[in-house]
């Protein structure tokens, strides 16, 4: 077993004067990365055995331990051994070396089993414990959804079905028995191969499952129930290795899983193409199970996801569902190389398996579908969510230093910003050098438990190249923002660019140092097209970079100068964006924009020049409204925009050349003629936004765009309609035509004309496919009207047996901006289709108010105070469910004076209700600080 590596970044000064302190007694206690140490013991093999009962179940483990703690001093006594436990796991008993322990020679509290006096050198220990998993609301270790067993041990969830040593660097194989009544829960899964079945008296029967890889605990998986199967076979390409592919769903569901299935066989292919990795198992199990905290789960050839990652039809699932079960299962497929086979040595470096396999799926979906638009949209992704927790109370590295709850470090942080730093690798090394370095990490690592430090050192030493500067990624929060302005000499034909970083301040990190940003570019001439590019090295030599080449800003400041340059140029910088940054361009104009949005040959360039142009138009707008102050409604918004000049004929010719554009994508177009979001202009406006009043902003501006386009706009669904019974296709330029149809239909409903609306609903009505019928309903849901309520009414008695699909029908109405939408939010938290102990029908209903800036904001603080109410709530049902929840709220210091008291008086409310779990408090209250 290789030794980690040591991690030797400073921990921020005031985080270390946070661990000196003693905590409060009622104070949930932080853990700390410094505080790393390897457990005392290992365990080399765990038998369990599982009896399932209706009223009670009993759980039998069976851990092989090994000795950890090296070389004793003499006289010195063994360490004692503490296994993690949850208070509602009942010890039933336990024994080391065969001898059971009377209760005073251990100590049993809520949260563990301390073992001490143990044996020297390897032993046993056995311990049986009691589960209730029908009455498991938290859906972490053993639970029941749907009437089936299932598990979810991810981060901690382990040590909910029996005392262990629940952390990822203890690394076992697993055998295990499965006993349940035969009727009841005819199939019986578990990790691993099928080694063994057969029946029992008393109607019930068992099944026996192994594992040969070594794991830790948090991947263990189970399933009992009654569930149907559909199988295909897939043939590996590298070694020939015949795999069993296998999806289990409720009866009644097996006909929505062909995708999912086509989906995995791809992602095999895909992986073995791409990275040379092939599945080490003769059988890959995945199992679709309602209740469900999180998306998936990458247990070893048993993953268990949320049914709506898995489950598709064109009747029942749009393009975007789609392409989520397309992208989540390749996601968890990777992770059997990225995750299991070399896994986190210790929490705090979980970005380590979900950072780089997010990259891996992202990849994964350009190749199978349209490139551009795939980093287009999880840039849109980024900005919009990432960007504003790394400027909130809850921004943390990448590789977070301490935490309370790992659970609540499932963030957007971890996953898509750790994925962008992988990125970071990939482009200052090329696809050729990342995969050397990929082969080098699994080469060194198969098997272990290891560091974000160790991925980076295999980078570094497969390609012979020095890496440090991208460590400073991993342990610093923020965004950085970078700084560039440009010089030409018209008589030496010299080009420079002169770049400055700096990432502000964060909680707990005030002084930041320089991070390496790779920054991608091209330079435009005079007719759009992109100039060679001749670098001028320190030296004084010259590196030609093509017509695209990278440039490595790893300092405060630094200036790149290009020669042979014979004209001016306009600079295509971030191509792709290359680099997680804010990126403020000096001396650039409006002209250049339009320029790169006509001209560049960078797609994402092109569609950030429009965003660039239209998010400083929003921004003017905004300020030119708000300085009216007092009330406002569409009409003094309105009034107040045309006098500030309103949009530009500049702006309206630009979207008009984008439509009308035939060799464009129609996806790319639909995002090309979006707005930026309103979370990624909030940080960019002082004192605090109303959010409603910008609302108001961005609808005027789609307003205008829609009536000075509209003959356009209904061009652009003329030619994208399809003709009268043409099946449903998933593919890229069946996308695009929907995606870009529904954006205009989108953009056109604002103008509320009657014809418009009309044609809505009778496009609802008519609709073959969800994508349409979803879309139609979207816009409609937005207005007020008969319209609105007869489709709402018309889509519940359609699917009103349709559990996933009327999560879309919630959430369409939970977040509508439609005046006094929260007494219709009210009544839906008591209808028949709502279900609070289902986690999708909370994120459906609850966070999808959080996302209506009208009604969540209103100014009497009543979506405050229903959403603080629902917290607490569900809180005392599901404690991870209840921290998402609460994140609507961390976000208080971007609003107005008169919101931010209202959003921190909930807040206050919160952290001071009785009982409330870690989870919620470690968000409300670092949120308040």
């Amino acid at each position: 077993m290789a030794a980690a590596a040591t991690e030797t970044e400073e921990i921020p000064e005031i985080q270390q004067e946070e661990h000196k302190q003693p905590p409060h007694p009622t104070t949930p206690q932080q853990k700390f990365r410094k505080d790393y140490a390897p457990p005392p013991y290992l365990v080399s093999n765990v038998h369990l055995n599982f009896d399932l009962r209706e009223d009670a179940s009993t759980v039998t483990s069976r851990l092989h331990m090994l000795p950890n703690y090296g070389q004793l001093a003499a006289g010195a006594a063994r360490p004692a051994l503490t296994l993690d436990g949850r208070k509602d796991v009942k010890l039933v008993s336990v024994a080391v070396a065969g001898v059971k322990l009377e209760a005073g020679a251990y100590e049993l509290t809520d949260k563990s089993l301390k073992l001490s006096g143990l044996p020297e050198g390897e032993f046993e220990i056995e311990i049986v414990t009691e589960l209730k998993p029908q009455d498991n609301t938290l859906l972490e270790g053993l639970y029941k959804s749907s009437g089936n067993y299932c598990t979810q041990c991810e981060a901690e969830g382990f040590r909910g079905i029996t005392f262990f040593l629940d952390r990822p660097d203890v690394m076992a194989k697993y055998t295990t028995r499965i006993e349940a009544d035969e009727a009841g829960y005819p199939v019986l899964l578990g990790n691993g191969n099928l080694k063994d079945t057969g029946k029992l008296e008393g109607g019930r029967h068992y099944a026996v499952w192994e594992d040969p890889f070594p794991k830790p605990c948090y991947l263990f998986a189970l399933v009992a129930g009654k569930l149907a199967m559909k199988e295909r076979h897939y043939t590996t390409g590298i070694t020939g290795r015949k795999v069993a592919l296998r999806i289990f769903v409720q009866e009644q569901n097996l006909g929505r899983v062909d995708f999912a299935l086509e989906s995995l066989v791809k992602s095999m292919k895909w992986d073995e193409d791409t990275y040379g990795l092939e599945y080490d198992l003769d059988l890959f199990n995945i199992v679709a199970v309602d209740d469900f905290n999180m998306g998936a789960m990458e247990n070893k050839s048993l993953n268990i996801f949320n049914s709506r990652l898995v489950l598709a039809s064109p009747e029942t699932a749009t393009d975007l569902d789609y392409s989520r079960i397309e992208g989540v299962v390749g996601h968890e497929y990777f992770h059997n190389w990225t995750g299991n086979r070399v896994t986190c040595r210790d929490w705090f470096q979980l970005t380590l398996k979900e950072g780089l396999t997010v990259f891996r799926d992202q990849e994964f979906s350009a190749d199978m579908n349209s490139r551009p638009v795939k980093r287009i949209e999880d840039v849109m992704m980024l900005r919009s969510s990432q960007f504003t927790e790394d400027a909130g109370p809850m921004a943390h590295p990448i590789r977070p230093e301490s935490y309370i709850k790992m659970d609540n470090f499932y963030t957007l942080t971890v996953y898509e910003k750790g994925s962008e730093v992988v990125r970071l690798y990939d482009t200052l090394l090329g696809k050729e050098g990342f995969r050397k370095g990929m082969d080098l990490y699994f080469k060194r690592h198969d098997g272990h438990a290891v560091t974000c430090d160790d991925f980076r050192a295999a980078m570094a030493d497969a390609n012979g190249v020095n890496l440090d500067t991208l460590g400073t990624w991993y342990s610093q929060a923020g965004t950085p923002h970078l700084h560039v302005s440009s010089s030409y000499d018209a008589v030496s034909k010299t080009y420079s660019l002169a770049c400055k970083q700096h990432t502000p301040p964060s909680p707990g990190q005030d002084t930041k140092l320089p991070v390496l940003i790779p920054i991608k570019l091209g330079l435009l001439g005079p007719d759009g097209e992109d100039l060679p590019l001749k670098l001028r090295n320190a030296d004084g030599s010259v590196t030609d970079l093509g017509t695209t080449g990278v440039l490595r800003f790893d300092t405060a400041e630094a200036t790149f100068t290009f020669v042979e340059v014979p004209s001016e140029p306009v600079p295509s910088l971030l191509r792709g964006f290359s680099a997680p940054v804010k990126m403020e361009v000096e001396g650039r104009t409006d002209d250049h924009l339009y320029f790169l949005l006509a001209h560049d040959s960078d797609p994402f360039n092109r569609w950030e020049a429009g965003q660039r142009l239209s998010r400083k138009l929003l921004l003017q707008l905004y300020t030119a409204a708000a300085a009216g102050g007092g009330a406002h409604n569409d009409k003094v918004v309105a009034e107040r925009c045309s006098a500030a000049g309103g949009v530009p004929d500049a702006l309206v010719a630009a979207f008009r050349s984008v439509l009308t554009d035939e060799d464009l994508d129609g996806s790319f177009k639909a995002m090309a003629i979006s707005l930026p979001t309103s979370n990624e202009l909030l940080d960019a406006i002082s004192g605090g936004a109303d959010p409603t009043l910008l609302y108001g902003v961005r609808m005027y501006v789609v307003r205008t765009l829609a009536a000075a386009l509209r003959p356009e706009l209904e061009a652009a669904v003329k030619a994208n309609d399809d003709p009268a019974g043409t099946p449903y296709a998933f593919n890229a330029a069946a996308c695009a035509r929907r995606a870009l149809k529904n954006r205009a239909l989108a953009i056109l409903s604002t103008l509320e004309d009657p014809a418009i609306t009309a044609m809505l609903l009778r496009r609802f009505k008519e609709a073959s496919n969800m994508t349409d019928e979803i879309a139609a309903l979207g816009s409609l849901v937005e207005l007020s009207g008969p319209e609105r309520e007869t489709a709402l009414a018309s889509f519940y008695d359609k699917f009103k047996d349709e559990p996933l699909v009327l999560l879309k029908w919630l959430g369409l109405q939970a977040g509508s901006n439609a005046p006094g939408n929260l007494a219709l939010v009210q009544k839906l938290e008591t209808h028949p289709a709502f279900n609070i102990n289902n986690p999708n029908n909370c994120y459906s209903l609850f966070l999808g108010f959080g996302r209506s800036p009208v009604n969540f904001h209103a100014a009497d603080g009543s979506g405050y105070k229903w959403m603080g109410d629902a917290v607490l709530k569900v809180d005392g049902l599901n404690h991870q469910v209840a921290a998402r929840m609460v994140s609507a709220f961390t976000t208080w210091r971007q609003y107005d004076a008169e919101r931010q008291a209202m959003m921190k008086a909930q807040l206050e409310r919160i952290v001071a209700h009785p009982g409330l779990s870690e989870n919620v408090f470690e968000i409300a209250s670092k949120s308040l600080k």
